[in-house]
């Protein structure tokens, strides 16, 4: 996947920039400038994503709560973007940028207008940034500001995790620390004594299945946003239990 090219800025002087979002592929290019904000570490602790501990799961605090405009009722989540501070030469410093996942959800203020306040509005582009990567771009004290983004490949370490969980037939499957496109699209379980089961997604990158599976070694089929497929044969072995995570292939990077 090639790097998408940075946007055009065309309102520099607006703190939040109004745009209509655009349905795109992890390719192509955002036409116009969007906006970030210094957030407190401890609002990208877990998140809407259902990560859980980002520290575990890899995701460190280079980790980004994404307005609606943006979230796509948690497809959007393990997606990577990288981000730069434009215009404002006060605050920002001067080539640098940051690169993101995708773990969290900026929710709208309906009580205030899209732009006047309610920066994760819709159709708002806005990312809520924990304060450790916002200084890594610019001074703590710039709080919103436009900046430009563009979505970029996720670089990780080690295999992609799977957390089974559940109870009885009821298996859920949280994916994380996936290379790549990093958003998961689709998801496929097999029994090593049945065949390939769709997964239905229940929120964020949690997926589940009801499915008699006690006894077997799993195996896992994924597919990302930049439709590639990922196959990990017997990620789990027969004696896998609930509350555990397993470790699989990993996408190319």
């Amino acid at each position: 996947m090639m790097r998408a090219a940075w946007s055009d800025l065309n309102h520099v002087l607006q703190l939040v920039v109004m745009w209509s979002a655009l349905i795109i592929g992890p390719c192509a290019a955002h036409q116009r400038p969007s906006s970030y904000f210094a957030a407190d570490p401890q609002d990208s602790v877990g998140g809407a994503c259902g990560y859980g501990d980002l520290g575990r799961r890899g995701y460190g605090m280079a980790t980004a709560g994404l307005s609606e405009g943006l979230f796509a009722r948690g497809a959007a989540c393990g997606g990577c973007y990288e981000v730069r501070c434009v215009q404002e030469l006060r605050y920002c410093l001067p080539g640098t940028s940051i690169v993101v996942t995708a773990t969290n959800f900026c929710a709208p203020n309906y009580g205030l207008p899209a732009d006047a306040g309610g920066i994760c509005n819709p159709p708002n582009h806005h990312f809520l940034i924990p304060i450790q990567a916002f200084e890594k771009i610019a001074l703590w004290k710039a709080g919103v500001m436009p900046v430009q983004y563009r979505r970029v490949k996720c670089v990780r370490e080690g295999g992609v995790g799977f957390t089974i969980d559940g109870r009885g037939f009821f298996i859920t499957v949280l994916i994380s620390n996936v290379a790549g496109a990093g958003d998961v699209t689709a998801v496929k379980i097999k029994g090593s004594n049945i065949g390939w089961l769709s997964m239905g997604r229940i929120w964020g990158q949690n997926w589940h299945i009801s499915a008699d599976l006690k006894g077997q070694a799993l195996s896992f089929e994924l597919t990302t946003s930049d439709s590639v497929t990922l196959t990990s044969f017997n990620v789990a072995p027969k004696d896998w239990s609930f509350g555990q995570t397993y470790a699989g292939k990993q996408f190319s990077f």
